[in-house]
């Protein structure tokens, strides 16, 4: 009798992660594409992977839906480098992965499992999208997790790979989680797709070029992180993972490094060009100043006159904020503007240190900027640095002008550490637009205009364009030498470690999205 039970079980459990047959699975191969329990393998540590509802089938009459274990979706929980996760992977081979009742249903209980145990979900999207046949309840499904999603964000970390289609509504869930990761050729996300856009606009558009990995990376935001394959995929998730808590009640584990946080680098004032508006990458300077180099960029194809990412100094995890010179001078506009704001809030909201590296010349002037709204997406990254609570620490170390000024975590923003290089130019304007404006009559009775006009630059350069006009008021605290930036900041971080700002009792402030 207990081996008749055992046998059935044993059965059950063979047919279960068998998917939807060998022939799926081997047409999920052919297309380059893991099996859902393969991505899971690969994410989590070995032999830690407990599944949950393996046996779920549909609950649809429809007889044309074949009732298979699992119903298009694997979940359940493990661990990555020991700590906790629970995962939810879509399973092509099994109706498409199609979302129907019992998948939403299975996936809003991993996700209420993270959220009563307090630790990451990660979502891996390879999915046929809503299913057809079940109609509103499906529908239902997709509002179940999406209203999961807002509940979770700002509690866990939700982290989400596309490595499939994922199309529709369907959509909208991972672009409400923290981080999108999506794979170059496989990973494709569009509300509507290439069929629709040509029968409505008649634009002949590829699967790729729509909602492609590239076009999400670089042009949307959307993917966070683009991968080359999914191997580098999971790799990337650990790796985000690592630098994040468990929840927003904890702190990020300090990790031991080897670097040593008093290392100081004469070479780094080299760097900066003598002159003021020369190109250079801001990224060797925060490689420079962080636990052996290694920056973990976020949004690296989006809006790359930012830079955005998560580095340790001092073994601490540390969010990165700096302006990237090589791009649009590192002028901050509406892209970079909502980039920047979106990751400070994320660094706020799990307790991880902001770093802010400033050197722009302002906010990138035009009628495009104008017209599609830089006054409320700029506003975003002041809101952005206003609401943060966490350590705040920022150093100019180049060009601060006007409004960008404050937008990059000034003093007034209630930054809590302001440094400069000596070097440092902070002004209502740059010098060759300020001595326009204040000389305009001088210049026009010039004899030598343009020399007159770079006399009186470097006057202005000299008497107002540096860090110490700014030091004598208090809203630079310390002018340093730029060799000591890296031991400056840990110890400023260190300092800081138990800071409490309290604020005024609110629901949610109203930030203008």
């Amino acid at each position: 009798m207990h081996e008749e039970k055992l046998k059935r079980l044993a059965t059950m459990k063979k047919s279960a992660e068998s998917g939807g047959g060998q022939e799926r699975i081997e047409a999920q191969h052919s297309k380059g594409k893991l099996t859902a329990r393969e991505r899971i393998a690969l994410l989590l540590d070995e032999g830690t992977f407990v599944e949950l509802d393996k046996y779920v089938m549909h609950r649809s009459d429809d007889p044309s839906i074949p009732k298979l274990y699992g119903d298009g979706s694997v979940t359940g929980f493990g661990t990555i480098a020991g700590r906790q996760v629970f995962v939810f992977s879509y399973d092509f081979t099994v109706l498409g992965g199609s979302l129907g009742e019992m998948t939403g249903k299975k996936i809003a209980k991993a996700m209420d499992h993270a959220m009563k145990v307090g630790c990451p979900i990660i979502g891996i999207i390879d999915s046929g999208g809503a299913r057809i046949q079940e109609g509103v309840s499906s529908l239902d499904a997709y509002g179940d997790i999406f209203f999961r999603n807002a509940m979770a964000s700002g509690v866990i970390p939700q982290i989400t790979a596309s490595i499939g289609p994922c199309a529709g509504g369907a959509v909208y869930s991972p672009a409400m989680t923290d981080f999108v990761i999506m794979v170059e050729n496989i990973g494709q996300m569009f509300v509507t797709g290439p069929e629709v856009v040509k029968e409505v606009l008649s634009q002949e558009v590829s699967f790729e070029e729509l909602g492609g990995a590239r076009a999400h990376g670089s042009k949307s935001g959307v993917a966070h992180f683009v991968a080359k394959n999914e191997y580098e995929c999971f790799d990337r998730i650990k790796k985000l993972v690592s630098f994040l808590p468990q929840n927003n009640t904890e702190d990020p584990a300090i990790v031991e490094t080897g670097d040593d946080p008093n290392r100081t680098d004469p070479n780094l004032i080299n760097i900066l060009p003598e002159n003021p508006y020369q190109q250079y990458d801001i990224k060797e300077i925060i490689k420079s100043i962080i636990d052996n180099g290694d920056f973990f960029e976020v949004h690296e194809l989006f809006a790359e006159n930012i830079v955005v990412g998560f580095a340790r100094m001092g073994g601490r995890s540390v969010g990165i904020i700096a302006n990237q010179p090589q791009f649009l001078a590192g002028a901050l506009d509406i892209n970079s503007s909502s980039k920047a704001a979106r990751f400070i809030r994320f660094c706020d909201t799990f307790n991880i240190p902001v770093v802010t590296l400033v050197d722009t010349p302002g906010y990138l002037p035009g009628t495009d900027q104008e017209h599609n709204g830089i006054i409320r997406h700029g506003s975003k990254l002041l809101f952005a640095y206003c609401e943060a609570t966490v350590p705040k620490i920022t150093c100019i170390i180049g060009k601060a002008y006007g409004g960008a000024y404050i937008a990059m975590g000034s003093k007034n923003l209630r930054a809590d550490v302001n440094l400069a290089w000596p070097n440092a130019e902070i002004a209502v304007l740059g010098p060759e637009a300020a001595v326009t404006i204040i000389h305009r009559k001088d210049l026009k009775n010039a004899a030598d205009a343009p020399a007159t006009k770079k006399k009186l630059a470097k006057e202005y350069r000299d008497k107002f364009a540096n860090p110490y006009i700014a030091a004598e008021k208090g809203v630079i605290d310390v002018v340093i030498d730029p060799m000591e930036t890296r031991p400056f900041i840990i110890r400023a971080l260190d300092a800081l470690a138990n800071k409490k700002e309290p604020r005024p009792w609110k629901k949610h402030g109203n930030i203008n999205l």
